[in-house]
This record gives C-alpha cells, sequence and structure tokens, in this order.
C-alpha cells in the first residue's frame, strides 16, 4: 500500500476530525488473539511508537507525541495485557510483541513506517526489524538493549527493586535532580501511569520476556537506517548498552544524552530534534 492509501485507511478509521495531539483514536481493534487498544494523532508517513516493561501508551510524554504528530501519523498503543489491551493465556515473548505490532500495522492498513521503541519497546522494535524488516523504513532505538550476556544489566540493588515494585521503573525512570526541579512533570507522569495500571501477573510475565529475550548475534541483519539514543544517567539500561547496540547494527548513529535518565525527558527538546532530523 502506498503512502497516501495509508493515510486515507487511518484516516477513516478516526470518529472525529483532529489537530495534532487532540487527534482522536479509535479505542481496540483485533490483532492476532487479542482487542488491542491504540490511538492515531496527526497526518503524515506512519510512526509506530512502542513502550516498554509495564507501561502503556498513556505513558508516552504528550509533548513528544505531539510534535511527532504535526509531521507524521503517529500510532501509538497498549502492548498485549498492558493498559486497555487484553491479556490472554499465551506465553510472553517479544517475539511475540513484536508480531503484535505488525499485526496492529496490518489492521491499521500500514504496509511499511517508521519504529520508535523505548527501554522494552526498544527490543520489540530491534524484533519487528529482524524479523519484519519490510516493515520498518527507519528504527529509533531509546533506552534499549539486546538482551543476553552481551547487554549491561542494571545493578543488582535496581533489579532487586524491580521484582519486588512494579511503579519502581517508573521512579526509576528520571534522575534525582530532574525530579526534584520538575515536580509537576513528574507528578503528571504518575497520575498518566495510575491512569490503566497494568496487573502484577502481566509485569512479572513482560519481565520474563524481556529477561529471556536477546537480539545480539542477529543485529547485523538489521537493514533499516538506525539512531539509538541512551541517556548518561540510565540506571535501567545503563548506557554502555547504546554503544553496543550501535557497534552490531551496521551504520547506526549513536546519540547519547548527558543529564539523562532512562526516560530522557531530561532533554526531552533534543531528543524530539534529534528523531525528527533523522526521520526527515
Amino acid at each position: 500500500m502506498d503512502v497516501p492509501s495509508q493515510i486515507r485507511t487511518l484516516n477513516s478509521f478516526r470518529r472525529v476530525p483532529h489537530r495534532g495531539i487532540k487527534g482522536i483514536a479509535m479505542p481496540k481493534v483485533r490483532v492476532n488473539d487479542i482487542q488491542m487498544y491504540y490511538e492515531v494523532h496527526g497526518e503524515g508517513f506512519p510512526l509506530v511508537m512502542i513502550h516498554g516493561l509495564g507501561a502503556n501508551l498513556d505513558w508516552w510524554e504528550p509533548r513528544m507525541v505531539g510534535e511527532f504528530s504535526k509531521r507524521f501519523t503517529t500510532i501509538t498503543f497498549d502492548n498485549r495485557g498492558a493498559g486497555r489491551t487484553e491479556v490472554s493465556d499465551r506465553t510472553y515473548t517479544i517475539r511475540l510483541f513484536a508480531d503484535d505490532t505488525a499485526g496492529l500495522m496490518d489492521a491499521l492498513g500500514i504496509s511499511r513506517a517508521h519504529v520508535l521503541g523505548l527501554s522494552m519497546g526498544g527490543r520489540i522494535a530491534q524484533e519487528l526489524a529482524l524479523d519484519y524488516p519490510h516493515k520498518v523504513e527507519k528504527l529509533v532505538l531509546c533506552s534499549a538493549s539486546c538482551g543476553g550476556k552481551e547487554s549491561v544489566p542494571p545493578s543488582e540493588d535496581v533489579m532487586k527493586m524491580l521484582v519486588a515494585d512494579r511503579s519502581a521503573a517508573a521512579r526509576a525512570a528520571v534522575t534525582e535532580d530532574f525530579a526534584i526541579k520538575n515536580l509537576d512533570i513528574v507528578t503528571a507522569l504518575r497520575q498518566r501511569v495510575l491512569k490503566a495500571p497494568i496487573s502484577d501477573d502481566v509485569y512479572r510475565r513482560q519481565m520474563t520476556a524481556s529477561l529471556e529475550s536477546h537480539t545480539y548475534d542477529r543485529l547485523p541483519q538489521i537493514r533499516a537506517p538506525t539512531l539509538i539514543l541512551h541517556g548518561r544517567k540510565d540506571v535501567l539500561f545503563p548506557p554502555e548498552n547504546g554503544r553496543i547496540l550501535a557497534e552490531a547494527i551496521p551504520d547506526a548513529k549513536l546519540v547519547y544524552l548527558e543529564r539523562s535518565g532512562h526516560a530522557l525527558l531530561e532533554e526531552l527538546d533534543e531528543v524530539i530534534n534529534a528523531v525528527m532530523s533523522f526521520l526527515g
């Protein structure tokens, strides 16, 4: 399907006229064996955004989605079991999440798109680019890793915190200094996190899927132009993971954000500008 046809198809799904971030989304669509919740904002070439462990589309910073939707038809969604998407009894794997993403694109009539993944969403995006290379125009990996023994895990203390408390990832996603100086932004994020929370069971299943995934050996097969963004102060996926990805993916471009933690909120303007410049 050519790009104009893709946009006409996506526009036909909207229930009311839209303008940028105020765009409306269809609630759910059948994807594989589940009903998946998604939203569509803006117009232009499609950009699919994939969030991470325990997260749903509410976790995206609204300003980021708003800026992207000025140039792209921006699709966000809740991963299997997260937010308003159905849970299912299937064993959760990163490959299954990638299959779901590809299935959502098919359901929306999107043959090809830019793909941006954050955290575990970055692992899903890698799997999507490997298993469905014809669907990925350009790839953006934010705060991601390849998983497995080649990646650098969080510290033992951080890992214990993540296992014990599923809200820990959201708290650890920004630096302490940023949280103190930007209480309004952190409070708004916490409110979005509480809007459609994930269950303890699904959180554990997603974490198991993430811990068992590894793409390192296959990364040289990625052919999509790739941008890697990573915060120097990321305690969830330490910054060395950005370098590992960049060295394994052919011609990948690596950008470190010197003041940023996992969510990259500390330098959001720089992140938006880097993504927009890369996607063209």
